[in-house]
């Protein structure tokens, strides 16, 4: 169980030593084959030919594995896909990312990858939406709209040869983010998907799930709720954590405008996160750890049957990052795979 230290009894060992044996042969999972470790040798057809993809060498003929991880084949490219690995960017990921640098007419972003990705100050939105060149009262202005430290999300815009990547925030979903928990998980188990943009409506709870491995999960704010897709489903009816405040969607103020601010609009939002929002936004990180540490994937729907699985156990928020329930879901689990694979 990765990401959580506990110890089993022997017991529990048990429990999971067998929960193990019954998802390794279930429906959905990979077979053992697939998995190779450094050295192994990877069969492939000689006489049809191959190409060798990532992760392979040839030596002395034959197809060996450099990594270890999972073959995957597409035609004749055969390459390795390592289990765990920095989060490698795609040019329209949803990234969230973390405020590492404030240089000159850019800002360097932590996004969990091999090097910190760049927002050049071009690449955001100007105060209403105006289109113009940036001035030199802008770049002076730049930590009025980020600084070290600040949580954003953004998308990735390009990526470069030397690895390097650059990101944007022109869109208004896009921004500084406040009022919530930062979860980081390994990226391989992010589920790609259309939408990683998610107002989870029965809980009143925003969700971002970063294609980087960074979770965020915040209480919904009045100007980031047109932006957030709503997601109907209600189905009752670190490593890596954070304490920030509500997404914002504020550009480069003027001076005067900067005077102006009430300073305490920030005491008010934080007041008005109520002890149970509090906690709701306390369980759903808590899911999120539950599943990477089982290396289970993480999507809406797993996240929110976690949580709704924890309110039927009379399952107290701390208690769901201990071994009992984390066993417990593993054995859900491995009964559903064999359902499934009855079903098929």
């Amino acid at each position: 169980m990765r990401g959580l230290q506990f110890e089993l009894e022997s017991g529990q060992q048990r429990r999971v030593s067998k929960a193990q044996e019954r998802l390794k042969d279930a429906a959905g999972s990979v077979h053992a084959a697939a998995f190779v470790n450094v050295g192994d040798t990877i069969q492939v057809d000689h006489e049809a030919g191959f190409l060798r993809g990532h992760g392979t060498q040839v030596v002395n003929g034959e197809l060996l594995a450099t990594v270890c991880g999972i073959v995957e084949r597409v035609n004749k490219l055969v390459s390795v896909r390592p289990l765990r690995a920095k989060y490698n960017p795609e040019t329209g990921d949803v990234v969230v990312g973390r405020i590492t640098e404030v240089a000159p007419k850019r800002w360097k972003v932590d996004v969990n990858c091999r090097q910190d990705a760049q927002l050049m100050l071009s690449a955001v939105n100007l105060p209403g939406g105006i289109q113009r060149r940036r001035t030199a009262v802008d770049e002076l202005n730049m930590r009025s709209l980020y600084e070290e430290n600040d949580i954003i999300s953004a998308e990735v815009q390009s990526l470069y040869q030397d690895g390097s990547l650059h990101l944007h925030t022109r869109s208004l979903k896009y921004g500084k983010l406040e009022n919530g928990q930062l979860v980081t998980v390994a990226p391989y188990l992010i589920k790609r998907l259309k939408q990683h943009f998610h107002h989870l409506k029965q809980y009143g709870v925003d969700l971002i799930l970063g294609c980087n491995g960074y979770v965020w999960i915040a209480a919904p704010s009045e100007s980031g709720k047109s932006s957030v897709s709503e997601t109907p489903m209600d189905l009752s009816n670190d490593h890596g954590s954070e304490m920030s405040s509500k997404r914002s969607t504020t550009l480069i103020p003027s001076a005067q405008e900067d005077g102006k601010r009430d300073l305490s609009d920030d005491d008010k939002v934080r007041d008005s996160i109520t002890r149970e929002l509090r906690e709701r936004i306390c369980r759903l990180a808590n899911a999120v750890r539950v599943l990477a540490a089982l290396g289970l994937l993480i999507f809406v729907e797993s996240i929110i049957d976690t949580y709704e699985v924890s309110l039927s156990w009379d399952t107290a928020v701390k208690d769901m990052l201990a071994a009992e329930f984390c066993i417990k879901i593993v054995e859900r689990e491995a009964e559903h795979r064999d359902k499934k694979e009855l079903a098929i």
